[in-house]
């Protein structure tokens, strides 16, 4: 089969491999999209350390049964189906009490790492466990089923946060997840959704997907006019979708005293944190990891146009391509979102 091989760091090429052969509780699904995720273009480098060359990369997908395993009962040759990213074992504490993201022996679809190597989606095919597959609806495009991945975790991360109906929730970041956050902030409920970033082009976009203000804190001081917004008190919840000292302090400080702020962004492994800020005004800081079984809400979501997923998608493309569109997106090309590749 035909795959993406991240061979060397800053090396991808286009290489024959064997086909997977799925074991007995496994499909083996011939890929039909696979978007480019931002943790796959930081693994591109080395960076996050989560991306050990030769790994063919890639975890946001959608395709066809091709073949399945001896044990697997509920799917058969030919179903359009999607797969979670997390691989989980259904047996440790944390699955037990249905927290599947935070199981003991979790790896991902598309990550090597010094514990664990699992192939991914930029290829004609890959196997991966029936427990982790969903059933896709006819009417979904394959290219827009390849964002659900993205979609659970944004739906995740509001899951976690405490918005009533008409609340002020400040979403920090326009990429990718951050503009999905704000739609599924607003299906919580939210009355107002302010956007902040530091790009004028996906501010627009953020407006045009729900936003009711949006803030570039490149060019301005973002708090003050939280707070002129919130006759002075600021917003009831925020969430953090980019993942640096810089954006985590926004947030923080972003809400009113009781309030909560939600981290989903992830890029810096530590950051400068307002300790005082956070204690003194009884501040809820949570953590938000992947998605922990959302997909059949965000397949339902997103079927319904209840989460709009088409705007996100800059381009389309053969995996043959997949090399100069990685290159481009670790260039930070202006105006480029989500990248879907076709095997």
């Amino acid at each position: 089969m035909k795959a993406l091989v991240l061979s060397a760091y800053k090396q991808l090429e286009i290489l024959n491999l064997p086909t997977p052969r799925p074991a007995e509780d496994e499909l083996l699904i011939r890929i039909r999209a696979c978007g480019i995720c931002g943790s796959d273009v930081h693994g591109y480098d080395g960076s996050t350390g989560r991306r050990l060359p030769p790994v063919v990369m890639g975890h946001e997908a959608a395709g066809v049964v091709e073949s399945v395993g001896s044990a697997v009962e509920n799917f058969r040759r030919g179903d359009r189906v999607t797969f979670d990213s997390t691989v989980y074992c259904g047996k440790c504490f944390f699955c037990q009490r249905g927290q599947i993201n935070l199981c003991d022996n979790r790896e991902v679809i598309g990550v090597s790492t010094p514990a664990f190597r699992r192939n991914g989606a930029f290829a004609e095919f890959v196997a991966v466990p029936a427990r982790i597959a969903y059933h896709l609806p006819d009417n979904m495009l394959f290219s827009h089923a390849a964002l659900i991945e993205a979609v659970s975790v944004a739906v995740h991360g509001v899951s976690l946060t405490p918005i009533a109906l008409e609340d002020t929730v400040v979403v920090v970041g326009a990429g990718m997840i951050g503009l999905l956050t704000l739609q599924a902030a607003r299906q919580a409920g939210a009355g107002r959704v302010f956007v902040v970033d530091i790009d004028d082009t996906r501010l627009e976009m953020a407006q045009n997907l729900g936003a009711t203000e949006t803030f570039n804190s490149r060019n301005a001081d973002v708090i003050p006019q939280i707070m002129l917004q919130t006759a002075g008190r600021g917003a009831d919840a925020a969430l953090e979708c980019v993942g640096n000292s810089v954006t985590v302090k926004l947030a923080v400080d972003s809400v009113r005293k009781g309030g909560s702020t939600t981290l989903i962004g992830n890029v810096a492994p530590t950051v400068e944190f307002g300790l005082q800020s956070v204690v003194t005004r009884q501040i809820r800081v949570q953590g938000s990891c992947a998605s922990s079984g959302e997909y059949p809400a965000c397949i339902s979501l997103i079927s319904r146009g209840a989460i709009r997923v088409e705007p996100l998608v800059s381009a389309v493309a053969p995996l043959e391509d997949g090399v100069s569109w990685f290159h481009r997106l670790y260039e930070r090309e202006p105006g480029l979102l989500k990248v879907v590749l076709e095997p």
